[in-house]
C-alpha cells in the first residue's frame, strides 16, 4: 500500500482572529435562512456554557435545517472565522464556549426524519432533545439507551459531542455504543456520511480520489501508526472518554469513522445528522438502595452486584442527601433511604417483575453475610422510583449553592476509573481533598455511576482570587495523576473541552497527544472548529468566567437585600450554573420552569440566559458586551418576556429567583426616570388603588355597564397601554364590605384566624372569600379580616416599583403585627399575595421581626386545615377536579397540603403538568406579551380543559388561571377556587359562573382623578 505521509500535528491553539464582524453578520443574513444574531444581547447569553470558563461569541446562527448550517459555515470559511457547533449548551469542561461563530441547532433542527423498527435504528436532526426522541419513539417499544442526568433538555447533537452516558449506560454503554452512522461536515466543506467502513468500503472509497478519499486513507494510515500504543495507553475500563475515539479506528472496532468523531466535542466536524442505535424498552423494573457506612465502602461493594447485571448502578454520600434537605428538595424520595451514610441505587429491569424482583433477590443474597451486606430499601412503585432518581439526578445542581457553605465548582467532576479501584480511588481523593483544604464535614459530596466506576463531585475551588487559581491549578494536576496512577479516564462522560485538555499527556503520553493533533490536522488544518479544546488546547486557569481578575460591579442601593447571597446582587447573579433545566420543554413532572422558552425556544428567554445576561451586566471582565450596567437594553429585552412566574425559584438546582431579579432590574432601569415606564406599569402597578377607589365608591356595577359600551372598551385599553383583552369585572360589593355585615357561624372553638383580603379576591373575585369565611367557621375558626384599605404591594413589585412596594407593605406588616405577635395565623386565599407574606417579605426587610413571624405565621386555606385543624374532617365532595396549580403556589407555598385536603374530601384530583397558565398577574395584560401568553395557555392547560368531562371541575385558586380560563377557549369552564369546592359541600352551591366584561382598566381613564388622589394619599402614609 502507498505510503501516506500524515500532517504535522496541530499543536497551538491559534489567536482570536481579527475579523470584521459587521461584514460577517451581513454575509450570513444574505446566505443563511436561520436567524442570524451578532447583537450583544446574544452575545452575552452564548458567553458561557455549564463550565468554569467564559467566551463571548463572534455571534449566534440558528440554522433552521442542516443544509442552511452547510451554508453558514461556507460564509465563515470564506471569512476565517472559528465554528462551534453547540446543542442544549450544558457541557461542563467549556467546549461550548468560545470566541467563534456559534451554531445552536436546538430551537428548529429537531427532527425525528425516520425510524426502521426492524433495524432498530433511527436519523435525527441534532437539535432534537433526548426526552422528546424517547417520547416520539414511545410507540415502537425502542429508545435510544444512553440518558445523561440533563435528559429533560440535552440534545442528540450535544451527546454525540460528548460521548455521553448517564445512569442507563450500565445496560446500554455510552453514546458512541450507540452511534450506527453519522452524515458530518468539514471546515473546508467536504460532507460525507460514515460509519464503520469494511475493506471493500474502504476500496470503494479510496477509488473515488475525492477529498473523502484522502481521508480515509490518511485515518487509515494514522491507525496502522498508533495501533499499538492505543491498544497500550487506552485504559481497558467502561467510561474511557477523554482523548479522542482512535480506538474505533482498529480493526477489531471495524475502522468505524462515526466512532472516531463520536466525542470530538466540535472539534473535528460538524455533524449533520444521526443515525443512532435503538434498545428495547424494558416494561418492568425495581429498585434496591443499600445503605453503607462510608462512601468508599459503597463502592468497595461495586464488584459484588456487578455480575447480577443491573441496568443502573448509581453511588450518592450522604453530603448530597444533606445538601438536598437544606435546599428543600425532593423530600419524600429522601425519606425513602435506608439507614446509613452512603448509598447504592441498584436497578434491574426486565421483561417481568417476577423476573426482576428474583435477580434483586439473588443479589441480596449473594451480599449476605459479607463485609458488602447492606441496610435495605427496596423498591417497586415506579412514581417513587422515579423520585429518587430525582435525588441523584439533581446532583450537580444541588451541590452547587447550599445555604452556610462555600460555593463549589467543576472541574475534577467527572474522573472514571476500573469498577474494582473505585472504593481505593474515593479513599485517596479524600485524602487530596484534605491535603488541599477543600474536605469539610459538609463536602465535597461524591456521587455517580458507580457501576462504572465514574464519579462526579463539585469542589469548593477558590475562583475569586489568584492565589485560590493557584491551588485549583495545583489539584488539578495532582488528581490526573492519581487517575492516570489508577489507569482511569479523566473525563468519563462529560468530555475534556478545557478542563482536561492540558492534561491529557499524563494520561495518554505524548506520543498519543501528537496522534491527536494529527487527527485535528486531518480533519481541520487551520483549526478554526473549536480552537483551543482538547487538542491544542488553552490552560485550564485560561478564559475563566471568575478567576482573580473577575471585578463586578456589586451594587449596594438594593431594594431586594438577598439574604440568601450575602447581600449580593452579583453573588445571585453568578448563581446559575448552567445545567439548563430552565430549557425543558415538558411538565408532566409538575416543573413549572421556564413558560417562556417552552414557547419561544429563545436562551435568551429561558432563566439560564437571562442570568447570563446579568451576569454580564455587571461587567465583571473588560470584554462583556453589557456596558450600560441597569440601563441596558439588551438585559431589559431578555427580561421582557419573563412571566415572573417564580417557577425557577424551586424547579432550578441553583434556586435561580428571576422574578426577583426582574423586579430589581426594572426598579434600577427607571430609577429617576420614570416617563420611560410603559403606560401598563403604571396602570396594572397601580391596580389595587384603583379597585379601593371603586370599592369606596361602590362603583362596581356602574364601572362594568360603562366599560361594555361599544368602542369604550378599546378605548380604555389604548389609554392604558395593555393588550386588547378582556379584563375582570368589578364586584358590586367588597369581601371587605360583605363580611363588614357578616354574622359569624359557629362556635370558633379553635380560635381565631385573620383572612387575608387580598385586592384580587376583595375588589374581583369576592365569592371566593365568602366561601373561604364559610368553610373555616365550618372548621371551627373564627374568621377576623382588616377594617382598612389594605395590600400586599405585588403588582407594584412585579413592574418593578420597589420603592412604593416596600412603602405598601411596611404599612401592611405593621398593620397585621399585632394579630402575628399574639401567635396569630394569616390565611390567604390568593397564592401570589400569599407568596409575597411568605417569600417577598422577609427578601425586602429581612431583620423585620415582624415581616418574619407574618412569613412563619401565613399559610394556605388547605394548610390551615390539614397541619392547624386536628381531628378536621372536610365535607364530601365527591367530584373529579383538573388543579391548575398557580406557579406561586408551586414555587413557594407547595401543593401537598392541598393533595391531602382533596382527597380527604373525596375528590379525585389530577394535577395539570400544564407549568404556567400564561397570564402571570399583569404580564399577559402587557403590550406584545399575548401571543406568549395565549401560547403557554395553549401548550397544555387549554386543551386539557377543553377535552375533560363535562361533570369535571377545573381548580384554580389563582385569580391569573381563573381569569385565562374565562377568557381564552376553555370550552365554556371556569376555574373553581378550593374554597368554593368545599363551600359546595357545606350545601352553598357556588355563586353564578364570572361572565362579565372589561372593567379595571376602565377605572384608569373614568377614574383618575380619583387614582392620583389615593396615590398621593398612599405616598403620605
Amino acid at each position: 500500500m502507498t505510503q501516506v505521509d500524515l500532517p504535522d500535528p496541530v499543536v497551538r491553539h491559534p489567536a482570536t482572529p481579527d475579523i470584521d464582524r459587521a461584514a460577517l453578520d451581513e454575509a450570513l443574513r444574505a446566505r443563511v435562512q436561520g436567524e442570524v444574531r451578532f447583537d450583544d444581547g446574544t452575545r452575552a447569553a452564548y458567553s458561557t456554557d455549564a463550565s468554569n470558563f467564559r467566551q463571548v461569541p463572534l455571534g449566534v446562527v440558528v440554522p433552521r435545517s442542516p443544509d442552511d448550517a452547510v451554508d453558514a459555515l461556507e460564509v465563515a470559511r470564506e471569512f476565517g472565522a472559528p465554528v462551534l457547533s453547540r446543542g442544549g449548551g450544558t457541557s461542563l469542561a467549556g467546549q461550548c464556549t468560545n470566541t467563534a461563530i456559534v451554531l445552536d441547532w436546538s430551537k428548529y433542527c429537531t427532527k425525528l426524519e425516520s425510524v426502521d423498527e426492524a433495524a432498530r435504528t433511527c436519523v435525527v436532526q441534532p437539535g432534537i432533545v433526548l426526552d422528546e426522541l424517547n417520547r416520539q419513539l414511545a410507540g415502537t417499544g425502542l429508545r435510544f439507551g444512553p440518558e445523561p442526568a440533563t435528559h429533560m433538555n440535552c440534545t442528540l447533537g450535544g451527546m454525540i459531542g460528548n460521548n455521553s452516558c448517564g445512569a442507563t449506560a450500565q445496560r446500554t454503554g455510552k453514546v458512541v455504543d450507540n452511534i450506527s452512522r453519522l452524515e458530518v461536515l468539514l471546515a473546508d466543506g467536504t460532507r460525507f456520511w460514515c460509519g464503520k467502513t469494511t475493506d471493500e468500503e474502504y476500496a470503494d472509497i479510496e477509488r473515488r480520489g475525492d477529498p473523502r478519499a484522502a481521508i480515509y486513507r490518511q485515518l487509515r494510515q494514522l491507525r496502522d501508526e498508533y495501533a499499538d500504543e492505543v491498544r497500550r495507553r487506552f485504559p481497558d475500563i467502561p467510561r474511557r472518554v477523554s482523548g479522542y475515539n482512535l480506538d474505533s479506528l482498529l480493526p477489531e472496532h471495524g475502522f468505524d469513522v462515526a466512532g472516531l468523531l463520536v466525542g470530538s466535542e466540535s472539534t473535528l466536524v460538524t455533524v449533520l445528522r444521526a443515525e443512532l442505535k435503538l434498545v428495547p424498552v424494558l416494561p418492568e423494573r425495581t429498585l434496591v438502595v443499600l445503605g453503607y457506612p462510608d462512601i468508599a465502602s459503597a463502592a468497595d461493594a461495586v464488584p459484588k452486584i456487578l455480575p447480577h447485571e443491573p441496568i443502573a448502578l448509581e453511588g450518592v454520600d450522604h453530603k448530597l442527601i444533606r445538601d438536598q434537605r437544606l435546599k428543600d428538595m425532593n423530600p419524600q424520595a429522601l425519606g425513602d433511604m435506608p439507614q446509613g451514610r452512603a448509598f447504592l441505587m441498584v436497578q434491574f429491569g426486565g421483561q417481568s417483575s417476577d423476573e426482576v424482583e428474583r435477580r434483586a433477590h439473588k443479589m441480596l443474597e449473594a451480599l449476605h453475610d459479607t463485609e458488602h451486606e447492606a441496610d435495605v430499601a427496596f423498591l417497586d412503585d415506579p412514581a417513587r422510583e422515579d423520585e429518587l432518581w430525582q435525588v441523584r439526578e439533581a446532583g450537580l445542581g444541588a451541590t452547587a449553592h447550599v445555604p452556610g457553605k462555600a460555593d463549589t465548582f467543576e472541574g475534577w467532576e467527572d474522573s472514571a476509573v476500573a469498577p474494582e479501584r473505585l472504593g481505593e480511588y474515593l479513599r485517596k481523593l479524600t485524602a487530596l481533598y484534605e491535603e488541599f483544604g477543600y474536605a469539610s464535614d459538609t463536602g465535597p459530596s461524591l456521587y455517580g455511576h458507580f457501576g462504572q466506576g465514574c464519579v462526579h463531585t463539585r469542589i469548593p475551588f477558590d475562583l475569586y482570587t489568584a492565589d485560590g487559581v493557584v491551588t485549583y491549578r495545583r489539584f488539578m494536576h495532582r488528581a490526573a495523576a492519581l487517575v492516570a496512577e489508577l489507569g482511569g479516564s479523566f473525563s468519563g462522560e462529560h468530555g475534556d473541552g478545557q478542563s482536561r485538555g492540558e492534561l491529557l499527556p499524563k494520561m495518554f503520553g505524548e506520543e498519543l497527544v501528537t496522534a491527536f493533533g494529527r487527527l485535528k490536522a486531518i480533519f481541520d488544518p487551520a483549526d478554526r472548529m473549536n480552537p483551543g479544546k482538547v487538542v491544542a488546547p488553552y490552560s485550564l486557569d485560561e478564559n475563566l468566567r471568575l478567576g482573580g481578575t473577575w471585578s463586578p460591579a456589586d451594587p449596594q442601593d438594593l431594594y431586594f437585600r438577598f439574604p440568601e447571597d450575602g447581600g449580593s446582587f452579583a453573588q445571585a447573579a453568578n448563581r446559575c450554573v448552567g445545567v439548563g433545566r430552565c430549557r425543558q420543554h415538558d411538565t408532566s413532572s409538575g416543573d413549572v420552569m421556564c413558560p417562556s422558552y417552552q414557547v419561544t425556544g429563545e436562551e435568551e428567554h429561558s432563566t439560564r440566559g437571562r442570568a447570563r445576561l446579568l451576569f454580564e451586566m455587571l461587567h465583571g471582565h473588560g470584554d462583556s458586551p453589557i456596558g450600560d450596567g441597569w440601563r441596558s437594553a439588551e438585559v431589559k429585552d431578555a427580561l421582557d418576556l419573563c412571566l415572573a412566574c417564580k417557577g425557577c425559584k424551586t424547579d432550578c438546582p441553583a434556586n435561580v429567583d428571576m422574578a426577583t431579579y426582574k423586579a430589581e432590574f426594572l426598579a434600577h432601569h427607571y430609577e429617576g426616570r420614570p416617563w420611560r415606564r410603559p403606560r401598563s406599569d403604571f396602570t396594572m402597578g397601580w391596580l389595587p388603588a384603583f379597585a379601593q377607589v371603586v370599592g369606596r365608591l361602590r362603583a362596581g356595577k356602574p364601572v362594568n355597564a360603562l366599560t361594555r359600551t361599544p368602542g369604550l372598551a378599546r378605548l380604555a385599553t389604548l389609554v392604558a397601554g395593555v393588550e386588547d383583552r378582556e379584563i375582570p369585572a368589578f364586584a358590586g360589593e367588597t369581601l371587605q364590605q360583605w363580611f363588614a355585615r357578616h354574622h359569624p357561624a359557629g362556635d370558633g372553638a379553635r380560635g381565631t384566624v385573620l383572612l387575608w383580603p387580598d385586592s384580587f379576591t376583595n375588589h374581583f373575585h369576592p365569592a371566593v372569600g365568602r366561601a373561604a369565611v364559610h368553610v373555616l367557621e365550618d372548621a371551627g375558626w373564627r374568621v377576623t379580616m382588616p377594617v382598612k384599605p389594605v395590600c400586599c404591594g405585588l403588582t407594584w413589585i412585579s413592574t418593578g416599583q420597589l420603592g412604593l412596594a416596600k412603602h405598601i407593605l411596611q404599612r401592611t406588616v405593621r398593620e397585621l403585627a399585632p394579630h402575628v405577635r399574639d401567635g396569630g395565623l394569616v390565611v390567604g386565599m390568593e397564592p401570589s399575595c400569599t407568596a409575597v407574606f411568605r417569600s417577598d417579605a422577609t427578601e425586602l426587610f429581612p431583620g423585620d421581626q415582624d415581616a418574619r413571624r407574618l412569613r412563619n405565621q401565613t399559610v394556605t386555606l388547605a394548610e390551615l386545615l390539614t397541619e392547624h385543624s386536628p381531628g378536621y374532617r372536610p365535607p364530601r365532595v365527591d367530584a373529579k377536579a383538573l388543579a391548575q396549580v398557580h406557579c406561586h403556589q408551586h414555587a413557594v407555598l407547595g401543593w401537598d397540603a392541598d393533595r391531602r385536603l382533596l382527597e380527604a374530601a373525596g375528590v379525585d384530583a389530577e394535577r395539570l403538568g400544564s407549568g404556567c397558565c400564561g397570564l402571570a398577574g399583569n404580564f399577559g395584560f402587557e403590550k406584545g406579551h399575548r401571543e406568549v401568553s395565549e401560547a403557554c395557555a395553549e401548550r397544555v392547560l387549554l386543551p386539557r380543559v377543553r377535552d375533560a368531562d363535562d361533570g369535571t371541575v377545573v381548580l384554580a385558586d389563582g385569580f391569573s388561571c381563573r381569569t385565562q380560563l374565562h377568557e381564552l377557549d376553555s370550552g365554556g369552564r371556569e376555574g373553581t377556587h378550593l374554597a368554593e369546592l368545599l363551600a359546595s359541600g357545606l350545601g352553598r352551591p357556588p355563586e353564578p359562573p364570572r361572565r362579565r366584561k372589561l372593567a379595571a382598566l376602565a377605572a384608569t381613564v373614568a377614574l383618575g382623578a380619583a387614582g392620583a388622589a389615593v396615590a398621593r394619599r398612599v405616598r403620605a402614609r
